[in-house]
Parts: C-alpha cells; sequence; structure tokens
C-alpha cells in the first residue's frame, strides 16, 4: 500500500482513537475517506474544497484575487462567509453514558471523531459549521462560521475524557428549535438514551422551525447484541444504580427491546422527514461522512 491510500486505515475509529490531535484527527479521517471515494466505483457526489469562484457580472472589483490571476491568469473573487451556501448544527451528547465502551472505542471518542471530520468537511467546502455539546443542558454553544480559523474554535471543544452529567435530550433540542434562528441543518450525534417520545418531540420542533435533521444515534456492538456470557453486575453510568444477573436471563427480553427502540426511532423519523442513521463504535467512519454528504447533496 502506498503512503497515500495508506490514509484510508484512519476510517477506522480505533485507529482515530489513538490520535490526541483533534485537528489531525479530523483531516486524517477526511483524507483518508476522500481516497477512498476516489478509489471507488460508485460516484454519487464529489467533496470539493474551495476558498474562491470565478469572477462574475456584478461582482466588485476589489473582492479580486489578484495573486490567483497571476497564477491563473483567470479571474477569482474570494469568498466570504455571507456566501456561505449551508449553516449547520452539530449537537454532540457529551452526557456520562457516552463514556461506556466494550472495546478500545468509547461511544464519545467515536463521536468526537465524527463530528471533528464533519466540522472539518463542512468549513472546507465553505458551509458554516457550529457545536453545541450537552448533558442535562447546554454546555457550550458555538455559532455558526465557515472561517476557516473557525474549526479550531469547534476542536478545541471536544474532549474524550470530560463527560457531562445526566442525559435530558428533549430540553436541550427545544431551546435549540428556539435559539437557531436561520433556517440550515441540525446534525444530533447521541445514544438517545432518553424517554424516545419526549426526544421524538425536540426533534419535530426542529422540523416545525423548517430545519433538515439528521440524526446519528452512536451504539456499542454490545448494547445490542448484549453478548455477555458470565454472572455480570450492570452499573447504569448516570444514575449509579446496580444490577447484578446472568445475562442468558434477560438476553432475549433486552434484544427485543432495543430492536423495538429502533425501530420505533425509525417510523418516527420517516414519517417527519428526518434522517435517522445507526451508528456502531466498531463501524468506519465512512459510512457517516457518506450519509451526510448524500443529505448535503439533496439540500442542494
Amino acid at each position: 500500500m502506498t503512503p497515500k491510500t495508506d490514509k484510508r486505515k484512519y476510517l477506522q475509529p480505533e485507529t482515530v482513537a489513538m490520535l490526541n490531535s483533534m485537528a489531525l484527527r479530523a483531516r486524517l479521517v477526511v483524507e483518508g475517506y476522500i481516497i477512498g471515494l476516489h478509489r471507488s466505483p460508485y460516484h454519487g457526489f464529489s467533496v470539493e474544497f474551495a476558498e474562491h469562484r470565478a469572477y462574475g457580472s456584478g461582482d466588485e472589483i476589489r473582492h479580486i484575487d489578484w495573486k490567483l490571476f497571476g497564477k491563473t491568469d483567470r479571474l477569482y473573487v474570494k469568498r466570504y462567509e455571507e456566501e456561505t451556501n449551508l449553516r449547520a448544527h452539530l449537537i454532540l451528547d457529551t452526557s456520562r453514558s457516552m463514556l461506556y465502551s466494550s472495546g478500545p472505542v468509547s461511544k464519545l471518542n467515536y463521536a468526537n471523531s465524527l463530528v471533528a471530520a464533519l466540522s472539518y468537511l463542512m468549513i472546507n467546502q465553505q458551509d458554516a459549521a457550529g457545536l453545541v455539546l450537552f448533558s442535562d443542558q447546554v454546555d457550550t454553544f458555538i455559532p455558526p462560521k465557515s472561517k476557516p480559523s473557525h474549526l479550531n474554535a469547534i476542536l478545541t471543544q471536544l474532549d474524550d475524557e470530560n463527560a457531562g452529567k445526566d442525559t435530558r435530550v428533549e430540553p436541550v433540542l427545544h431551546e435549540m428549535a428556539e435559539r437557531i434562528i436561520k433556517r440550515g441543518l441540525v446534525v444530533l450525534v447521541s445514544d438517545l438514551l432518553d424517554e424516545p417520545e419526549q426526544i421524538m418531540n425536540g426533534l419535530k420542533h426542529f422540523r416545525h422551525k423548517k430545519q433538515e435533521v439528521i440524526v446519528f444515534h452512536i451504539l456499542d456492538r454490545k448494547e445490542l447484541e448484549f453478548d455477555f456470557n458470565t454472572r455480570t453486575k450492570f452499573l447504569d453510568m448516570e444514575s449509579g444504580e446496580e444490577v447484578v444477573t446472568e445475562p442468558w436471563h434477560i438476553r432475549s427480553s433486552y434484544t427485543d427491546l432495543v430492536s423495538e427502540l429502533q425501530s420505533y426511532y425509525r417510523k418516527e423519523c420517516r414519517e417527519h422527514l428526518i434522517d435517522y442513521f445507526p451508528v456502531f463504535t466498531d463501524q468506519n467512519l465512512d459510512r457517516s461522512i457518506t450519509e451526510y454528504l448524500n443529505k448535503r447533496k439533496k439540500l442542494g
């Protein structure tokens, strides 16, 4: 494998998790994705980064990049924040349940990698990206901007170890639905461990405000398959409640419950034109990036 194609290894969550720098994590994930895209026979969309656009009738001469003209003999004007194509708010769940991990990658670690990569991709495509961190309340709110320097403001807030408190999704979604004035894209990244009906109420509030919404449901594989084979003590990471049991006694009921939960989200999101995408922490990040780009393509 050449050094260039080797960057595709950074789509593997366990490889990305070893990188302490969020900036490096974001760049390598996106570069690995683009390399994989170029090698793929499927080309449903393109990934283009641009800081300029061609000069057109009505553009002010003072905005022409004369240095670029000297190199290319073509007229281009610099793009500014008000020319942003899309405003996106990345809403990230940092509650204590997101620290769960049955392997090398926690849900929070995976979610941070995804948010970092999406932020990098958005800003380099001249879209505006903003960040919301929450647990039981909004802890951090960074309004969307498309300036390259804004990426660092987002990435410095992402932390694999520093989780918040209990999960309270609905009030956070309602608050942000009222605070976000301009229409755009809302990306919720969460394990959705709260009352499903309440979460859907919050998501429907965004749709009522004419926002486009995509939900990345972050799951650990064992949360779905309940693959525990010995007597186990289960600890609620938020309430501290403990249950000791033989896993096979409750496996069938548990897996049925989780399956019903996913079916509920799929059905409700489909009915309200919300994109719902379950993601496991052992899956390569390219699937989630593709899902976002497909959504971005639909939005024009």
